[in-house]
């Protein structure tokens, strides 16, 4: 088990290297090696199932080599990236879904970001989206508060909206309509 680990631990390292040459790609493949026939004790000793032993991250390791000769080093590679986006466009659009046909409403809130983000850029590029929307009376006091706060904070940045409410003028009972 530990020469398992040892060659794994070893691949790790090559591969993290931010110059990668002939030489240090065969010590790849050597060390690749080793892991593929070291980890059949896992096997044997009972520790993890055969199933168990090639998930992707282990399949993955195989084509290193190839993906470092055309791509180069991936030194700096960071899951992360994906891992952000996983959650802006499945976790957030599932929890604002009602669980009835999940990847249906997941794709059309999805759809329906992309076309907000789309339009922004299109306001922002025709200059739609310059000044702000706050009446004069109020952009003065802001103007005038944000002045007088502790320098310490600061004014936020971005745009500044008044949000209206309207209530109904009489009560409405849906259920009887």
């Amino acid at each position: 088990m530990v020469r398992a680990l040892s060659a794994f631990l070893e691949f790790c390292h090559l591969v993290r290297r931010s110059v990668i040459n002939e030489r240090t790609l065969d010590a790849i493949d050597d060390a690749l090696h080793h892991f593929h026939q070291e980890r059949v004790i896992f096997e044997t000793s009972q520790v993890c199932s055969a199933s168990h032993l090639s998930p992707p991250r282990q399949h993955s390791m195989v084509h290193y080599r190839l993906l470092i000769e055309q791509f180069g080093a991936p030194n700096g590679l960071c899951s992360s990236i994906t891992e952000s986006k996983h959650i802006k466009a499945v976790k957030e659009p599932y929890c604002r879904s009602n669980r009835y046909n999940t990847i249906g409403q997941m794709l059309l809130s999805n759809q329906r970001l992309d076309k907000l983000a789309a339009a922004r850029v299109d306001f922002v590029a025709r200059s739609m989206l310059n000044g702000t929307l706050l009446p004069d009376h109020l952009q003065d006091s802001m103007a005038q508060d944000a002045h007088d706060e502790d320098d310490d904070e600061g004014v936020v940045e971005g745009l500044r909206y008044v949000g209206e409410v309207r209530l109904a003028k009489h009560a409405c009972n849906f259920f009887s309509l």
